[in-house]
Parts: C-alpha cells; structure tokens; sequence
C-alpha cells in the first residue's frame, strides 16, 4: 500500500470492486483527518463567510453517518451519543455540539465511530452471500422498508466524505491558509 505525503492510504488501481470501493472509503477518511488535524479547539469551530460549518461539525457529521450507515448493516442498536440526542428539538445537533465540546473528544468520537463502521463492515461481509457480497443487504430497513445493499452504502459513504472533503478544503484554506487536493 502506497502512503502520500499527507498519510493518506491510495487506493490499489487494479483490484476487485470491494477492495476499490474500501480504498477510496479509507483515502477519503484519511483526507478529512489531515484536514482537520493540528487545529486548535478554536479553528476547528470557525466558520468562514456566510456559511455555519465549521470543520468539527464536519468530524461530528461524518461521525454520525459513519455509525447510521455502518450500524445498520446489522441492524445494531443505536449508539451513544446519537442514542441520546432529542433530534426533534434539534435536527442539526451533531454541527451544534462542537461549539461546546473540547477538539479532542469531536476527534476522538469520529475515531470511534470509524472503528466501529470497520468492523461492522468486517462482520457483513463474514455474513454475506459469497457469491455477491457486495449486494448483502443491509438488516435495517427504510422507513418506505427498501433496505440498501452494502455496495450503495459503501458508495453512498464515499460521496458523503468527497462532497464533505471538499468543504473541508474551503474551511483549512480560510483558517491557516493550508491547502491541497
């Protein structure tokens, strides 16, 4: 495996699909990390322009995907602290959290929380049809009871930290000037 200058794991270029599909999972997990790290408390909550985001609402965000997504893989009960939260009086809680809590608990919840998506995943594929494991599906079902198969929850989770990856761009540049793809 080739490590860039960042610490970023790239992604095997000639693999099978889930291999390709982990790779860029964890490369773009790898480029939120380097985004946001060696930030004070402070520049992790500063917001720039109109704009309310801040890149510890960004680690919060993916924290609670990562455990929604992944979780659901088994049907896992919910897990602290997303079991916890009243999201009817505040449906953005996660972005909201971060203005109070220190940087190295934000960043140790998305550790957690990427952890515990690894080995979810680990665990769905023991579990899968060995024929197609990529199209398992997934034990917790939609409101509509459509359930996703572990192939559009891995896509769906790299589409989530791309588009995420790319406010995260904006927000480092404006906060220390750092920049990179």
């Amino acid at each position: 495996m080739t490590i860039d200058d960042q610490g970023r794991p790239e992604p095997s270029p000639a693999v099978g699909e889930l291999e390709t599909l982990v790779g860029f999972l964890e490369f773009h997990r790898a480029t939120l990390e380097w985004k946001t790290r060696g930030l004070t408390d402070e520049q992790l909550r500063r917001t720039t322009a109109a704009s309310t985001m801040t890149l510890g609402g960004l680690l919060m965000h993916v924290a609670y995907v990562e455990d929604a997504w992944f979780g659901g893989l088994s049907d896992a009960p919910r897990v602290a602290p997303w079991s916890e939260v009243d999201w009817k009086t505040d449906p953005d809680w996660e972005w909201h959290i971060v203005h109070t809590m220190p940087g190295a608990d934000v960043r140790a919840q998305w550790n957690t929380s990427v952890q515990r998506s690894r080995d979810a995943l680990a665990a769905a594929l023991r579990r899968a049809d060995t024929s197609d494991p990529l199209g398992s599906l997934s034990q917790r079902g939609w409101p509509n009871g459509e359930r996703p198969s572990l192939r559009w929850v891995l896509v769906h989770m790299i589409e989530e930290y791309a588009r995420h990856n790319g406010h995260a761009d904006l927000l480092r540049e404006a906060i220390d000037g750092q920049r990179g793809e």
